[in-house]
């Protein structure tokens, strides 16, 4: 594994895409940054982040060869190895915000952001980017963020806390996850954030209305029932499940 530390990048997704066109690269390169100064999420949400305080890198991942109608499939590979390294460092009350937020509580501490490189009907590789917040107290622009220190009142060494998630993202990502499909999944719903909950969701145009989340399909998409008992499928920029 490289490990490439930058004092300040705009985005660790970027820059090891860009890396990855002009040279060949091992897998499990990782890139990580003391200030990400352009992060972003799903959807490009923008991550507020101040240097020094968390951790944001990302994986470069060769081989995946998992088929383009299962993609989602990573992230739910990616999702639990995060939450079983935050298991171990005594993070409390962990849960996954679909389709890919990590929460303690409800409180959102960590994001996911994954990009993938296509050949053929196949994903060639893949680069994981996360961003965790660990050590900062205040955040002025996200009323729902946290932080590992606000939860547990504690400062934590970041170079600990980085080789704990990035040992257990290679640990994940070397199983044959496309053969584990049905397994991970269930353990991806056992820490889903709201299932059988009832809940309230924005529509693309604003508007609010009240369901209960059945699961995810394989598909990554999110079923919902109705207040009238319908069920009904949703992509991801389709919904937003309110906190």
């Amino acid at each position: 594994m490289q490990i490439i530390k930058l004092d300040a990048t705009q985005s660790t997704n970027t820059y090891l895409k860009d890396l990855s066109f002009k040279k060949e690269l091992d897998d499990f390169t990782v890139i990580t940054t003391r200030n990400q100064t352009l992060g972003r999420g799903q959807m490009s949400a923008k991550w507020e982040s101040e240097p020094g305080k968390n951790l944001a890198f990302s994986m470069l991942k060769n081989y995946i060869n998992i088929p383009i109608q299962r993609v989602f499939l990573i992230s739910v590979c990616v999702s639990l190895a995060i939450v079983d390294a935050l298991n171990r460092l005594g993070i409390p009350d962990l849960s996954i915000k679909w389709p890919n937020d990590i929460l303690s509580g409800n409180s959102k501490i960590g994001g996911i952001l994954i990009e993938n490189i296509l050949s053929g009907s196949k994903i060639k590789r893949t680069i994981i980017g996360f961003g965790l917040n660990v050590n900062q107290e205040v955040f002025k622009n996200a009323p729902n963020a946290s932080s590992l220190k606000n939860i547990m009142d504690v400062d934590f060494d970041l170079d600990s806390v980085f080789y704990s998630l990035i040992e257990q993202l290679r640990l994940y990502l070397n199983k044959p996850i496309d053969s584990l499909e049905q397994e991970l999944y269930a353990q991806y719903h056992s820490y889903l954030f709201k299932l059988g909950d009832r809940s309230s969701f924005k529509n693309q145009d604003g508007s609010l209305f009240t369901g209960t989340i059945e699961k995810v399909t394989i598909g990554g998409k999110l079923i919902v029932r109705h207040e009238d008992g319908d069920f009904q499928e949703y992509g991801l920029k389709e919904i937003q499940l309110m906190y």
